[in-house]
């Protein structure tokens, strides 16, 4: 089955799933089920699945390969439920402490203004927006270390569909709190910004620029 065939298949499949469930807007406003993911990889892990409000109350925790049955907009509330900064680095990794950690209701709102901020900017469905920026800023190929007799190297590899969504949400949100911190844009508006800036793949993006280093990287580990 070549790949065309099997984007129709997972979007058949896709399209079966959404249409045997009552129809619900999320957050009242839209309708995910008009969305289409055009990346083969990424369709089958993508879930659209419309609810008003995208919050499981963590009933897919510790299962594996559950986070491809949540929604793909309640991933990205999950991953806004960070604190730090988004700028500051110790021994490579962001500095992160415990500002933000669980306050669900309030990344909820976030995630509804900001895609209230992109349906006013672009005119389009702002899930269809987010999953675009998604399908753009997915790292394709990254780097892991490996040790032979004693040495360390760095070796390509490919990355998996679900870490690479998962990283192109991370990315996402690290750039949308490194904008908003001690600043007078709000989360909101940095979260929308950065969405539509990686849905045209623009290189002012945070999460292009970054898709770009990863696969730059990779490319040299060869």
């Amino acid at each position: 089955m070549d790949s065309e065939e099997t984007l129709k298949q997972a979007q058949k499949e896709q399209g079966a799933k959404q249409h045997s469930e009552p129809t619900s807007l999320l957050f009242g406003k839209w309708n995910t089920k008009e969305v289409k993911v055009t990346d083969y990889s990424l369709a089958k892990y993508i879930d659209l699945e419309s609810k008003k409000i995208p919050h499981t109350f963590g009933t897919h925790v510790n299962k594996a390969m559950a986070k491809a049955k949540i929604s793909i907009v309640e991933r990205l509330v999950n991953k806004m439920m960070r604190s730090g900064q988004g700028k500051r680095k110790l021994s490579g990794k962001y500095i992160r402490g415990r500002g933000s950690c669980g306050k669900k209701q309030q990344a909820l709102k976030i995630v509804e203004k900001a895609f209230d901020i992109v349906e006013m900017q672009t005119k389009e469905n702002p899930v269809q927006v987010l999953v675009r920026a998604i399908e753009k800023s997915t790292p394709r190929e990254d780097t892991t270390r490996l040790t032979r007799g004693g040495i360390s190297y760095t070796q390509a590899v490919d990355v998996a569909p679900l870490k690479r969504i998962d990283e192109s949400l991370k990315n996402l949100v690290l750039a949308a709190f490194a904008q908003s911190f001690s600043s007078k844009t709000s989360a909101s508006e940095a979260l929308a910004k950065e969405i539509m800036l990686a849905s045209k793949e623009d290189a002012a993006s945070f999460s292009i620029k970054r898709r770009d280093e990863i696969e730059r990287i990779a490319k040299s580990s060869r």
